[in-house]
């Protein structure tokens, strides 16, 4: 067993940079080398703006976490327009 953290994003983006998983196994070359380039080309793309980079991460994470109706009403209390309807069709669709 690997002595890093095992919990939150720090703990994937570390194991991802040592090419290990969280239990301490490799990550095979191909997968690593697949999302390298993906990200790469994320990190590329103009963004719109920091609030709708926040907006659209808390809808893709906390689709996982708070259910549609919670989540929608946070969403508005915070000021962001409520989940549009794409978004609770391929987040809550199959729940």
């Amino acid at each position: 067993m690997t002595d890093q953290p095992q919990t939150g994003a720090e703990a994937v983006d570390a194991a991802i940079a040592k090419g290990l998983d969280l239990d301490g196994s490799p990550i095979p070359a191909d997968k690593l080398e697949l999302y390298t380039t993906v990200m790469g080309l994320e990190g590329d793309r103009k963004r719109s703006g920091v609030t709708n980079s926040m907006r659209s991460r808390i809808v893709r994470i906390g689709a996982k976490h708070i259910a549609q109706d919670e989540l929608n009403q946070k969403l508005v209390d915070a000021g962001w327009p409520g989940l549009k309807d794409k978004e609770i069709a391929f987040y809550y669709g199959g729940k």
